[in-house]
């Protein structure tokens, strides 16, 4: 049995916001939150990556790419540059990285999605009785 469902707007448009709205929140509270968002940002990609609202998915993933992106690079470079600038000055210089590269960019995806005009989005479940 195949039953409608609706999604409203404003769901749509905050799950196409959630992903960049916590990584500026992870990147601006690094410690321990960073980390702790590495893990959990899987779980919010996986579940808005495919969402039934395109507009969504394509949000998530770009910021999730981005995010990856930025922190794969720092597990490559962050060994050399804590070696280089030292300990202290390493880590708050890989911080300042991730933090320019993924919030500037966030922060234009949220005003983007939030200028976008959002419509109920209506979808049929299968109901297993």
């Amino acid at each position: 049995m195949r039953v409608k469902r609706s999604i409203p707007a404003e769901r749509c448009r905050f799950a196409a916001q959630l992903f960049n709205l916590a990584s500026i929140i992870a990147v601006m509270i690094p410690f321990p939150l960073l980390m702790i968002w590495v893990g959990a940002s899987m779980f919010v990609y996986a579940a808005n990556a495919h969402h039934p609202d395109e507009r969504v998915a394509r949000y998530t993933r770009r910021a999730g790419y981005r995010f990856y992106g930025v922190a794969g690079a720092m597990v490559i470079l962050g060994q050399p540059l804590i070696s280089w600038l030292g300990a202290v000055k390493g880590v708050f210089a890989i911080w300042a990285i991730i933090a320019l590269g993924v919030v500037p960019a966030a922060v234009w995806e949220i005003v983007k999605a939030r200028r976008e005009v959002w419509r109920d989005l209506v979808i049929e479940v299968a109901i297993n009785e």
